[in-house]
């Protein structure tokens, strides 16, 4: 099918980006990567007036060192973000998931800011975000805020970026040295995660110290497993140890059903993965 009728604007800055969304109104929408907007267009779920393209940002697609953090352009390409040396040396977690997105052409074309700005609970990168602690940089009219992956992803296809807002950058935490692994269920090699687990952890002497679990596709965002990192923060990185940790991984969760798989598979799936995930992370 062939999109309804739209004004194109491709604003040369981030001051640019926003006046454009604030002239255009709520009909307007943003062109970050286009993997997930242009296929709601073709099928006419969306007919925005306007369509405003960050690609022509080249600040949006930076990848940078900034103190402790290392700070990714909303416009990154998952290609650059997962083969990046800053981001496999210090947050090796998000590297192993962009990895999994999708195939080589997706990869190619999508972008580290326009997934998470989806904010489709099945996505890869809003487990790893929300695991590894993120920082969402926005801007809008009324200047700069800094939001937090906990307060970030708000519901199901919802996020705190505000109306006249645009997501610029997200900033991650160096992880330098921790131990990670993403595990990703899903029934072909393009789909979206039927389940999946972000794992990342800190091991000192064979003990763990600390430890960040994200789960992919069990509730309506993003989650944390907080009663699977109590379990095993201050113990032996076993594999006993590690799958006792692994039965709390659905406590707080709310997994749905779906063609893809019923509620009470996806916690199956949520437990083993979350064993496999770890255990994969420490060797």
């Amino acid at each position: 099918m062939i999109p309804s009728k739209f004004d194109y604007v491709k604003p040369a800055s981030v001051d640019e980006a926003v006046r454009a969304l604030v002239d255009a109104g709520e009909d307007a929408k943003i062109l970050a990567g286009g993997q997930s907007l242009l296929p709601v267009l073709r099928l006419r779920l969306a007919a925005p007036s306007v369509i405003i393209d960050l690609g022509g940002i080249p600040e949006l697609r930076s990848i940078s060192e900034d103190g402790d953090r290392i700070a990714i352009g909303a416009m990154a390409p998952h290609h650059d973000v997962m083969r990046d040396g800053l981001v496999t040396q210090h947050v090796a977690l998000l590297a192993q998931a962009t990895a999994t997105v999708a195939d080589p052409q997706v990869r190619h074309r999508g972008t580290l800011g326009g997934a998470l700005a989806h904010a489709d609970p099945a996505g890869d990168l809003g487990a790893v975000a929300l695991a590894l602690e993120a920082e969402f940089v926005i801007v809008g009219t009324s200047g700069t805020r800094t939001v937090t992956a906990a307060d970030f992803f708000v519901d199901y296809f919802t996020t705190a970026i505000g109306e006249g807002e645009i997501l610029t950058q997200v900033r991650f935490p160096k992880y330098t040295g921790w131990v990670s692994h993403y595990e990703k269920f899903n029934r072909t090699a393009q789909a979206w995660s039927m389940c999946a687990v972000a794992a990342a952890l800190k091991v000192d002497g064979g003990t763990i110290s600390e430890a960040r679990i994200g789960l992919t596709n069990m509730g309506t965002t993003p989650l944390r497993a907080p009663g699977v990192e109590a379990a095993l923060v201050g113990q032996a990185a076993t594999a006993e140890v590690v799958r006792a940790a692994a039965e709390h991984a659905t406590e707080g969760t709310a997994a749905p059903s779906d063609a893809d798989a019923a509620a009470d598979y996806r916690e199956h799936l949520a437990r083993v993965l979350t064993g496999r995930a770890v255990l994969t992370a420490v060797g």
